[in-house]
């Protein structure tokens, strides 16, 4: 039979033609279903961990909290106490590494997208800037240990601070180099044009361009390196007793909550829920103001 003699729709088309179509149709709706209904049952199971987890973090956190928290050092079991020390070992700690691995990663960061024209001492750096970014931080700490723990005798809050910072370095290179790498040639050619050197096109241009983006990479580091427990147990290890000295082992609220979640005492178990409660509220902070800077950078 030929195609003139078909039977013909109403709308021209063979009746054929378009039985084979609802056919086609119909069997990409059901794979579709099929498709939407899995991606929904994963993502609500997804969501129903994380609440799970949310929710008994917030119960017991908050049930553990109070005062002494803040303004008590830690004692022994059954002493009472609290995370004083602790906290404020983190609070330097971080800021120290955070303060030793920005300049590094925002100077590399700037060297590849600005001076970097696919040279091998380019690529080998890059190559190892996306190593040591997903390096398990465990390595790090055993690597610290080895070259600042053992030459000089002894663990401290300087070591746990090295530590910290090779961790934030790699996070701010990817984020620097991607940020500076949206900017326009355009405006690079144009301030060349206007007669200034390319140092000062970089710091007083580029840079401020993409301040909003490089300052979100520096907070999402903050927040990566808040809650890092195994390269502090190699470095600063942790004390018991108020220290501010660096030079000695530092308390640091990861590694206490880690003895302390894992220890037999009542109170020492509150308070770990106390500090971990402590550390997500942070870092949760951190990442709402990252992603509040990179909205209004845009």
């Amino acid at each position: 039979m030929s195609a003139s003699t078909l039977p013909v729709h109403s709308g021209g088309r063979p009746l054929k033609d378009l039985k084979v179509a609802a056919a086609l149709g119909a069997r990409r709706k059901r794979s579709d279903g099929i498709v939407r209904a899995l991606c929904f049952a994963a993502t609500a199971l997804g969501l129903i961990f994380l609440v799970s987890i949310l929710f008994t973090l917030a119960w017991r956190g908050f049930e553990a909290m109070s005062l002494s928290v803040f303004t008590e050092v830690t004692r022994p079991p059954g002493s009472g106490g609290g995370l004083l020390n602790a906290i404020i070992g983190s609070l330097i700690q971080t800021a120290i590494g955070t303060a030793i691995g920005t300049p590094i990663g925002m100077l590399v960061g700037t060297y590849l997208a600005e001076y970097d024209r696919g040279s091998a001492l380019g690529g080998a750096v890059r190559f190892v800037s996306d190593v040591l970014l997903s390096a398990p931080s465990i390595l790090i700490g055993l690597f610290v240990y080895q070259i600042l723990v053992v030459p000089f005798g002894g663990f401290s809050g300087w070591a746990g601070c090295v530590a910290l910072a090779i961790i934030v370095i790699p996070i701010v290179v990817r984020t620097t180099e991607d940020m500076l790498r949206l900017i326009p040639n355009t405006l690079r050619e144009a301030v060349i044009g206007l007669g200034a050197p390319k140092w000062k096109m970089i710091t007083l241009v580029c840079w401020r361009a993409a301040a909003s983006g490089i300052l979100t990479g520096i907070l999402l580091a903050v927040a990566r390196i808040a809650g890092e427990t195994a390269p502090l147990l190699f470095t600063s290890l942790g004390n018991l007793n108020w220290s501010l000295s660096l030079n000695q082992p530092m308390s640091s609220l990861p590694v206490t909550i880690y003895n302390y979640a894992g220890s037999a005492f009542a109170d020492w178990i509150a308070l770990a829920w106390a500090g971990a409660l402590i550390i997500t509220l942070g870092v949760l902070g951190l990442n709402i103001g990252a992603r509040s800077l990179l909205r209004s950078g845009k």
